[in-house]
């Protein structure tokens, strides 16, 4: 369970230096050989290209904050674990989700000693083609999370 809670807790700081638009706290949870795989398919390996990579995004433009629910914490082994989590995003100035933006995030961590580091975080498209009750089912099931952490977002 601590390895749960310790994951979980590493997950959060991943979307709060996002929503805070830290890239250097952001990179520095990812492992040397860790890579990130972005919602448009851009893939960046190792803390400082992450950092240099989101460093570029938030100097060109507002980005939106996330809201996430996660569904699942595994052990893959006695020092790797899989979360497996539903997000979504609200714009600058909004106050609700895009539906649009709907993901599903994958991410890998390894403890190294007494600290997890990702080996590897993934944001795919939630877009569900063809099947809009699953878009309004992810969206709703956010939308109850973002009315509890109204307060929390930048």
């Amino acid at each position: 369970m601590a390895d749960d809670s310790a994951v979980r807790d590493l997950y959060s700081r991943l979307l709060d230096a996002w929503n805070h638009r830290d890239a250097r706290a952001y990179a520095a949870l990812i492992a040397d050989d860790g890579t990130i795989i972005g919602f448009d398919g851009s893939i960046e390996t190792g803390g400082k290209e992450v950092e240099e990579h989101l460093a570029g995004i938030f100097a060109d433009h507002p980005t939106a904050s996330y809201v996430a629910k996660v569904r699942e914490v595994r052990p893959l082994g006695p020092d790797t674990v899989l979360l497996r989590a539903i997000s979504g995003l609200v714009p600058p100035g909004a106050d609700d989700l895009n539906p649009a933006a709907n993901s599903h995030h994958t991410l890998i961590a390894e403890r190294h000693g007494d600290t997890w580091r990702i080996v590897l975080f993934q944001n795919t498209p939630a877009a569900y083609h063809g099947r809009p009750h699953l878009v309004d089912q992810h969206t709703t099931e956010l939308r109850e999370l973002l009315e509890e952490q109204q307060p929390r977002l930048p």
